[in-house]
């Protein structure tokens, strides 16, 4: 199931990826956005893909120079805090920003085609990260 769902929603280039990616969601979590990303503060720093799934956050690294992939952030969306957004319609975006368990904040820049897509993510990223359900 997570195989045929990425491979219809990842760019391209992603597909290189998937080995990493698989690794960390399991089966039967959907992917429900694959994007490019760029980090803001080091905007040289190589390809870097974010895969978000109902209950997963996995971001990776592919160097510059010698095009090795690597793992940067894997973690379950419940450990996540203080999780924003912010969009960028003049140059059509969302930059993302996430605190992880070990306490790192780490912002990605997602760069998107058009307005219409910047929505369309927007509530993608409103109906996981803030849909969480209430512990009992």
């Amino acid at each position: 199931m997570f195989l045929s769902t990425f491979a219809a929603t990842a760019p391209p280039a992603a597909n290189r990826h998937l080995p990493i990616f698989r690794s960390c969601v399991d089966s039967d979590d959907p992917a429900i956005l694959v994007a490019r990303c760029v980090r803001p503060g080091a905007p040289l720093s190589g390809d870097w893909y974010l895969l978000l799934t109902g209950r997963r956050l996995v971001v990776t690294q592919e160097t510059r120079p010698l095009h090795r992939l690597r793992l940067h952030l894997n973690a379950n969306l419940r450990h996540l805090s203080n999780v924003t957004w912010r969009i960028d319609l003049s140059k059509p975006g969302i930059e993302l920003a996430v605190t992880a368990v070990d306490g790192v904040r780490e912002r990605l820049r997602m760069r998107l085609g058009d307005s219409e897509t910047v929505w369309r993510v927007e509530q993608l990223l409103r109906d996981t990260l803030l849909a969480r359900p209430v512990p009992v």
